[in-house]
């Protein structure tokens, strides 16, 4: 039997158009909110895999840099995302927790299926999906684990403005917080349009 779990509102069941999404409040957080919803987060997987030992997680949060990491468009990813994973692990799914957070959207996620399976799987959402590049989906395996691209031989993300690895655009500061953001409304409204 699947526990499913949901904190907060998310919209998933009867979603406002997309322009009433437009008009919601939107909340900075500091970076003092940001670390400590990390910390939050990490304690929840340890938590997560000390209770399903033999499973592995599924940890899922939208990229949305800036202040603000619940908007009307994080909200579009997170549905977006959450319905790929289901789409895929629905049968082997144990545990399906989801958070909706002034600090942005998280969803956990336990597997009967091996890291490393789990891990190309989800590595292919995020490469094939329309949004896939704004969701962040880690996997662990049994131990606590993190299953890395590079183990299995994959290439490393790849930037959203440039197509560089993303890892050292955002080392370099080699664009803007504005372009950034740019880049993520485009995509999202490319998205909203074609449903």
């Amino acid at each position: 039997m699947i526990r499913k779990t949901t904190t907060a509102s998310v919209y998933f069941n009867s979603p406002p158009k997309y322009s009433s999404l437009n008009m919601m409040k939107e909340q900075e957080i500091t970076l003092t909110e940001l670390l400590e919803s990390r910390d939050r987060r990490w304690n929840h997987e340890k938590f997560l895999m000390a209770h399903y030992p033999k499973l592995t997680l599924i940890c899922l949060t939208v990229v949305m840099p800036g202040k603000v990491k619940r908007n009307a468009r994080s909200l579009i990813v997170a549905k977006a995302a959450t319905q790929a994973l289901q789409g895929i692990f629905d049968e082997q799914t144990s545990l399906w927790e989801q958070k909706d957070l002034p600090t942005g959207f998280e969803a956990y996620c336990m597997v009967k299926v091996n890291p490393e399976t789990a891990k190309r799987r989800c590595c292919n959402i995020e490469e094939h999906h329309p949004l896939g590049r704004l969701f962040d989906i880690d996997v662990i395996g049994p131990g606590g684990v993190p299953i890395s691209r590079q183990q299995l031989g994959m290439a490393p993300r790849s930037c959203l403005i440039c197509g560089k690895e993303a890892r050292l655009c955002m080392r370099m500061h080699s664009h803007t917080q504005e372009e950034l953001q740019a880049k993520i409304k485009e995509m999202i409204d490319e998205y909203v349009h074609r449903l």
